[in-house]
């Protein structure tokens, strides 16, 4: 009776080993993909955002990681990426969160020159409500394009409210507490790079080594 047992048992365990090895195999395989897609997205979005007659260098190579909570909503560091013409820093694409948006935080990217002009807004991710809190995306609505040419001149700018509070830009019928979380978001993350511009592009380039 041992040695059938004994048998089975090992053949348990080679298949168990065979299942492991080819579910971290699939893992790895799909993991490289979605990175890609990732990468390939990002680069879409930040070609979008800071114009290729601006700058000449390698956005995603010119990566600095930024972390102030108050500002950017993340207690985790930010990449930021930095545009250059000639050597001279010209404008920035900065990741941002709105941590109090309707169903929980909104990932967004701002580009911004070094007047601190914006440059455009795009939503990396959300979890808004389909057909009203949605219309941060792009694909759905151009109202992230309000803020194109916009500046930033006072932390509490009363221009940066949605009108039903005063504001230069439009709510959402029915959903008033996502474009206003948004522009909060935005706001906060202009005028931090505005205050610290100096700093942010003294950093060092450290995107590869410390974000995940």
């Amino acid at each position: 009776m041992k040695n059938p047992m004994v048998k089975n048992g090992l053949l348990l365990a080679l298949f168990a080993f065979m299942c492991t090895g080819l579910v971290a195999l699939v893992n790895q395989q799909t993991y490289a993909n979605i990175q890609h897609q990732q990468q390939q997205e990002l680069l879409k979005v930040l070609a979008q955002l800071i114009p290729n007659d601006i700058h000449d260098n390698d956005l995603t190579a010119q990566c600095t990681l930024l972390q102030d909570k108050a500002a950017l909503g993340s207690d985790k560091p930010l990449p930021a990426y930095i545009a250059t013409k000639d050597g001279t820093p010209v404008a920035i694409a900065m990741e941002a969160i709105a941590p109090d948006a309707y169903n929980g935080t909104i990932k967004l990217i701002v580009g911004v020159t070094t007047q601190g002009e914006v440059l455009g807004v795009r939503t990396l991710a959300h979890q808004e409500t389909p057909g009203l809190g949605d219309k941060i995306e792009l694909r759905k609505s151009d109202w992230v394009q309000s803020f194109l040419g916009k500046v930033v001149s006072a932390e509490d700018d009363p221009r940066w409210l949605v009108k039903k509070d005063g504001g230069d830009f439009d709510q959402f019928a029915g959903a008033t507490i996502t474009p206003r979380a948004y522009v909060k978001a935005v706001k906060r993350a202009v005028w931090y790079f505005k205050q610290h511009q100096a700093e942010i592009f003294s950093q060092a380039l450290n995107c590869e080594a410390n974000h995940d």
